[in-house]
C-alpha cells in the first residue's frame, strides 16, 4: 500500500516535517524531504484575515498544485485525492449536535466546527488510517458536560467502521525539548489488515503492550483497572441524544473497537528530555530580544504572585490569584509549553538568562523553531516576527510525529 498523506489544518507543516524527517531547506526555500511519505493534498486556511502567513510558509517550503488555501467547509470532499493516511491538528471546539429545523436532513453540528469537516472526509474518502492531534483538554470538554465532545468523536469514528487508540503524551517525558501535553488519536478502518490483527488482542494488551502507542512511548504501569465506557452507543439512539446527555471520565489512554470503549490512566516510562541549553543560539542574538528596564519590571509583576480584586459580568467582586514563577526559565530544563502569545509581554513567554551577555531576554524565533524541532528559520518566509512566534505556539513537536511515522510505515507495509 502506497504511503500517501492528506494534511488538514496544515499550519506551517508540522506533520509533514515530522513524517518526512525534514531538517533543512535548499537555496530556493524548498524543504529537503528524507522520508518516503507522499503528500497528495493539504489544506490551510486562516479565517477572518486577508494575510495567509501559515499557508504562504507551507507553500514556500512545499511548492505544488496540491496545496489548498480555501475554507475547508467549501471544499468538495469528493475532489480530495484518495489517501492512505489522513492527518491534522484541529481545534478543540464545541462538537455538540442537534436535529435540523425541518428534521428532514437529520443531524448537523455547529457551523464552523472543524471536527465535522474531518467527519465528512471520513464518510466520503474512508482513508485506511487517521492520525490526529489536539489539546489534552479534549477528553475533558466541555466543562459542564465532561467527556461529551470526545464521546461524540468516538461514536462518529465507530459508526464509520474505525477503531481508535488514543494517548495523551507529554513530549518532554519521551526525550523531547518541550513540556507539551497533547492527545494523539490513531484510527484504523475495519477493512485493513491491521484492524483484523489487532482485534484479536484484549483492550488491556492493546494499551499495555501491543498497541501502536505503547510500542513507541513505553509505560511504567497502568494506574488502575480498565474502565469500560459503555454508554456511548446502547444508551443513546443517535448523536443528538448522546450530545444532550453524555458525560464520562476519559483517562490519558484508551481504546475503542466496535461499540466498546475502554480507558485507563497510565504512567509513562520517561527518558531524559533535551534541555533549553542545547537549543539556544550560541553566537549572540540581536539586541532587541533583550529586556529593557521597563520590561524587566513588567515581567517581575507578571511572573510574581498576586491577588487582584475583580468584578465578573454580573458585578460580583472576587479575587484573582496567581502563584509566583521563577524570574526566568532554567536552561537545564526543557521548555515549558509554548503558547501563541510567545514573544509578547505575557506571563507565559519564556525568559532566559543569556549565557554570553549575562542578561535577560526572550527566546528568538529560531530557538522556538528548535523547541518544536523545525529547521532553523523555517518560518522566516516573509511573515512578521510576531507571527513566527504565533506559528510555533500553534505547532506540534515534530519529533513526536517522526517516531509515530516510523511505526506507521511498518503497519502500512503489511497492508495488501
Amino acid at each position: 500500500m502506497e504511503k500517501t498523506v492528506v494534511e488538514l489544518f496544515a499550519g506551517v507543516g508540522g506533520f509533514r516535517v515530522g513524517l518526512n524527517d525534514i531538517k533543512a531547506f535548499n537555496e530556493k526555500g524548498r524543504a529537503i524531504e528524507k522520508g518516503s511519505w507522499k503528500f497528495v493534498w493539504s489544506n490551510q486556511w486562516e479565517p477572518s484575515t486577508n494575510a495567509q502567513h501559515a499557508f504562504d510558509c507551507y507553500n514556500l517550503r512545499f511548492a505544488g498544485d496540491n496545496n489548498s488555501n480555501v475554507d475547508i467547509s467549501k471544499v468538495n470532499k469528493k475532489d480530495i485525492p484518495d489517501h492512505t493516511l489522513l492527518t491534522g491538528g484541529f481545534p478543540c471546539q464545541d462538537y455538540s449536535v442537534a436535529h435540523t429545523l425541518s428534521k428532514a436532513k437529520g443531524i448537523e453540528g455547529k457551523k464552523g466546527v472543524l471536527w465535522w469537516q474531518i467527519n465528512d472526509i471520513l464518510k466520503i474518502k474512508r482513508p485506511p488510517f487517521v492520525l490526529l492531534e489536539n489539546v489534552d483538554r479534549l477528553i475533558k470538554s466541555p466543562v459542564k458536560q465532561r467527556g461529551r465532545d470526545f464521546g461524540i468523536m468516538l461514536r462518529c469514528f465507530s459508526e464509520l467502521g474505525y477503531a481508535i487508540e488514543w494517548r495523551v503524551i507529554n513530549a518532554a517525558d519521551y526525550g523531547f525539548s518541550q513540556r507539551r501535553r497533547r492527545i494523539y488519536i490513531f484510527a484504523f478502518h475495519n477493512s485493513t489488515s491491521y484492524y483484523k490483527e489487532i482485534e484479536k488482542y484484549s483492550p488491556h494488551k492493546i494499551i499495555s503492550s501491543d498497541g501502536l502507542f505503547v510500542k513507541i512511548f513505553p509505560i511504567e504501569k497502568l494506574d488502575e483497572k480498565l474502565i469500560k465506557v459503555n454508554n456511548i452507543f446502547k444508551k443513546y439512539k443517535d448523536l443528538v441524544e448522546l450530545s444532550d446527555n453524555f458525560h464520562a471520565s476519559f483517562e490519558n489512554s484508551g481504546y475503542l473497537i466496535g461499540e466498546e470503549a475502554f480507558t485507563v490512566r497510565i504512567t509513562p516510562k520517561t527518558k531524559a528530555p533535551i534541555p533549553l541549553c542545547d537549543l539556544v543560539e550560541k553566537d549572540g542574538v540581536d539586541a532587541h530580544y533583550f529586556l529593557s528596564d521597563a520590561q524587566k519590571k513588567k515581567y517581575e509583576f507578571l511572573r510574581g504572585s498576586k491577588k487582584i480584586q475583580r468584578k465578573d459580568v454580573n458585578g460580583h467582586e472576587y479575587f484573582y490569584s496567581e502563584g509566583s514563577m521563577s524570574p526566568y526559565d532554567v536552561l537545564s530544563l526543557p521548555a515549558r509549553t509554548m503558547l501563541t502569545s510567545e514573544g509578547t509581554t505575557n506571563r507565559s513567554t519564556h525568559i532566559i538568562l543569556d549565557s554570553k551577555e549575562n542578561k535577560l531576554r526572550i527566546l528568538t524565533p529560531i530557538e522556538c523553531e528548535r523547541i518544536n524541532q523545525f529547521p532553523d528559520d523555517w518560518t522566516n518566509s516573509g511573515m512578521p516576527e510576531k507571527r513566527r512566534y504565533f506559528m510555533m505556539g500553534n505547532a506540534l513537536v515534530c519529533g513526536v510525529i517522526k517516531v509515530i511515522g516510523r511505526k506507521l510505515k511498518n503497519i502500512i507495509a503489511q497492508e495488501k
